[in-house]
């Protein structure tokens, strides 16, 4: 039996609340557990991501080098298209902003709160060049 199990991804911001909204509408998910301090969502397929009050958090610069990426969630879709509309109406936006095709196609992004993500399609095939 395993000692450590598999828990979930933890993002400080300042409000966990609005950012928790964000993911909810994004993934399709619901609130599992909530505080005055943390929101807990979890998506149909048991993926779990928590949003912790922190008023001091400074987002991410990714990608610019200063304060850069720390950490960044990576999903799945079909349509990067209208993934990215979708996550600009929620008030996200783009990162990254090159095309890049093939069986690597991905795009970056923040959230309301500057954290990074990539939406990719298909499965990657080595390591990310830059």
């Amino acid at each position: 039996m395993a000692l450590v199990h598999a828990g979930v991804v933890v993002l400080d911001c300042a409000e966990p609340e609005k950012l928790a909204e964000f993911y909810r509408e994004l993934l399709e998910a619901e609130v599992a557990d909530a505080n005055a301090n943390r929101v807990e969502i979890r998506a149909a397929d048991g993926f779990r991501l928590a949003l912790r009050r922190d008023v001091n958090t400074t987002a991410p610069s990714w990608p610019r080098p200063e304060n850069s990426l720390q950490a960044h969630l990576e999903f799945v879709v079909e349509d990067l298209d209208a993934a990215e509309r979708l996550i600009v109406s929620l008030g996200g936006r783009a990162v990254e902003t090159r095309e890049v095709t093939g069986p690597r196609e991905e795009r970056g992004y923040a959230d309301p709160a500057g954290h990074s993500f990539t939406l990719r399609r298909g499965v990657p095939v080595g390591p990310k060049q830059g």
